[in-house]
């Protein structure tokens, strides 16, 4: 497993991360940390958390993923660079979310204390917050990092404007920056290439990206024919409709066969082939890569020794060019 420089900073990654907002709820703790010794035993030193995952849980299930994950790192903290994120509601009220001051702070004491640690060693803000000045959420972010509870900080879900926009208002007041941002990106959703990609090559901010399977559709195991099955990310929870909104198409059906067709021709795993392309990106330095079981997580670490000969990757491009335009709605 390669490691990488996160962005312009000097803190070495593994160059994939695992995700684990299946955690709590498509896996139980026994399973998910069997996933854990795989990725460990795979080389990923890199994980990613957050503080409302499990995904599709509701607020009964907040924090459990962070617990899981804690309860396995005892002992073997200091091997791990841990990645974790605040935004989402975490209690009933009306400032248990969001980025304000008052939630940052409060938010990073629950996530230190369900990782069972003193530091996180970079935390994310899950997505915007209109309703909170960026400054703000900015000077909090930084006290955090001034107090030693935090080393770096990133976002998660900005688009382009909004992140040159807290890049700039960090340069101006001279606060923490965002050393790394995390977007969707896969071959089926290629949108941040006209804009986030660049921004972030120009300015040093790392990517790690997440969804590189495309919640499983690029495994190509679905059947357009039949309903979204059990206990997958279509049918899970509060999730299962944002997950079927963004993938479940014809379309994307489609594009998923021709894309079987390369990589049984290359004689490789369509998820082999799949994360491979995104790290095959210079300016993404790790994708977010996760799984229900330990087995799930083979195909996509094969992709971390994968040689993407530049022929296949423009064969890929331009196969899924399309999808640097917009969602695929049917």
């Amino acid at each position: 497993m390669d490691h990488v420089r996160l962005g312009g900073t000097g803190l070495l990654v593994s160059n994939l991360c695992l995700g684990t907002m299946t955690f709590g709820l498509q896996c139980d703790e026994h399973t998910s940390h069997a996933i854990l010794d795989r990725a460990d035993e795979g080389g990923i030193t890199f994980i990613d958390t957050a503080d409302v995952y499990p995904l599709g849980g509701g607020l009964d299930t907040v924090g459990r993923t962070e617990e899981i994950v804690g309860n396995w790192m005892r002992g073997k903290r200091d091997r791990f660079v841990v990645a974790t994120k605040c935004f989402g509601r975490t209690g009933p009220a009306p400032w248990q979310q969001g980025n304000s001051r008052k939630h940052i702070l409060d938010a990073v004491e629950g996530s230190l204390r369900r990782l069972g640690t003193d530091y996180i060693d970079l935390y994310q803000l899950h997505r915007p917050d209109p309703g909170t000045p960026i400054d703000e959420t900015l000077g909090a972010l930084d006290d955090l990092v001034r107090a030693g509870k935090v080393r770096y900080v990133g976002c998660s879900n900005f688009p382009a404007y909004q992140l040159a926009r807290a890049l700039g208002r960090s340069e101006v007041r001279a606060l923490v920056r965002f050393d790394c941002v995390q977007p969707r990106y896969n071959l089926l959703f290629r949108q941040i290439e006209r804009d986030l990609i660049p921004l972030c090559a120009e300015e040093g901010v790392g990517i790690i990206s997440y969804n590189p399977i495309a919640g499983g559709l690029l495994s190509g195991k679905h059947d357009p024919s039949s309903p979204p099955p059990e206990g997958t990310r279509f049918t899970l929870g509060n999730a299962a409709g944002n997950y079927q909104n963004r993938y479940w198409h014809d379309r994307e059906f489609s594009t998923v066969e021709e894309l079987r067709k390369l990589a049984e021709r290359e004689g490789v795993a369509l998820v082999t082939l799949a994360v491979a392309w995104v790290l095959a990106n210079p300016v993404v330095t790790a994708p977010i890569v996760g799984a229900s079981r330990p087995d799930q997580l083979d195909a996509s670490l094969a992709a971390s020794g994968f040689s993407m000969k530049e022929e296949l990757k423009s064969e890929l491009d331009a196969l899924t060019h399309p999808y640097r335009m917009g969602d695929a709605v049917a």
